[in-house]
């Protein structure tokens, strides 16, 4: 398949294809794919939902890089000491940053308190009301996009700057990407138009009524974007000959931590990134609607994917290993 009939099979698709905005590959530091769909231009944003998580991954490297966070093993309620713990809650006080990075951290309830939480004044501090639970710390998976929020949270009160502050001045910048900016508006029907919304969007993040980034989601990138974040990657914090972030930590990000269950695919998590093959040097930001950036250090290869709302797409690894590398590689 080339690049024409890949663009014409994207335009007709009526699969889980059909909801593809934009592609875009970086192989060898150099772009070797660009197209778009559905009415989007290149320079165009997309809400990338749980790719967010990998964003965020990567700002916690570069506050541990800068020794505002000593270490992932600190505890979480180093950074909230003016937070009131709950009455006879214990086990908040030994989760650590690590636990929320590899999504072994342990909440109260069996699911995530979404309306709670996204009815507050302060998204961070209501989410810390879950965190901890009678069951202690069992190193069990448990996917919380919720829990990412206090990552958010932790860098703010660590580095003495707005989370997005802190992710323009030393990601988004230095990547020579656009600034983003706050949203603004976080009632009920706006949250449901961000989500649903198929139109491009601004370089902007979602946040909270105090204009606190949502840590789990709501960042809007382009495949572009996306694709030069994932050059970071592969270039083990490098960005054209300067450190964004230190090769070790990188290292320790994709280094797979828990084996994952048959719902994620049996694939290997590391800090909020997904290593798809036990067998190949292959790592992934995956977010919901099949936004991806799309990492493979064999083939020096880099992919940005977005898509418009559409649930339950988990096959973008293999459409990218099938569909895209055939072409550029």
């Amino acid at each position: 398949m080339n690049k024409e009939q890949l663009h014409k099979y994207i335009s007709q698709s009526t699969g889980n294809e059909k909801n593809i905005c934009q592609i875009y590959a970086i192989k060898d530091n150099e772009t070797v794919y660009d197209d778009c769909w559905r009415g989007f231009k290149t320079d165009d944003a997309a809400n990338v939902n749980s790719v967010t998580k990998g964003i965020m991954a990567l700002l916690a490297g570069i506050a541990l890089d800068r020794e505002c966070i000593k270490n992932v093993d600190q505890k979480v309620m180093d950074f909230f000491p003016d937070y009131s713990v709950k009455r006879g809650e214990k086990t908040i006080y030994d989760v650590t940053i690590r636990h929320l990075i590899t999504m072994t951290a342990p909440y109260k309830g069996k699911s995530e308190p979404w309306k709670k939480v996204c009815t507050s004044d302060d998204w961070t501090l209501t989410i810390l009301d879950y965190l901890g639970g009678r069951n202690g710390i069992t190193g069990e998976f448990r996917y919380a996009t919720l829990g990412i929020q206090i990552l958010a949270g932790i860098i703010e009160r660590a580095t003495g700057e707005k989370c997005i502050d802190f992710a323009n001045k030393n990601l988004f910048e230095p990547l020579g990407l656009p600034d983003r900016v706050i949203h603004g508006g976080s009632s009920k029907e706006d949250q449901f138009d961000f989500i649903m919304n198929k139109n491009p969007r601004k370089y902007e993040w979602y946040s909270d009524p105090q204009g606190n980034v949502t840590a789990g989601w709501g960042l809007c990138m382009s495949a572009k974007d996306m694709a030069v974040v994932g050059t970071l990657v592969l270039n083990d914090g490098q960005y054209n000959g300067k450190s964004i972030v230190s090769e070790g930590y990188i290292k320790e990000m994709i280094t797979p931590h828990l084996k994952l269950g048959e719902r994620f695919g049996f694939m290997n998590y590391g800090y909020l990134w997904y290593k798809p093959f036990d067998d190949k040097e292959v790592y992934a930001a995956i977010g919901d609607s099949g936004n991806i950036i799309y990492v493979n250090k064999e083939q020096n290869v880099s992919v940005g994917m977005t898509g418009t709302f559409k649930p339950r797409i988990f096959d973008r690894v293999d459409f990218i290993e099938k569909k895209v590398l055939s072409m550029i590689v």
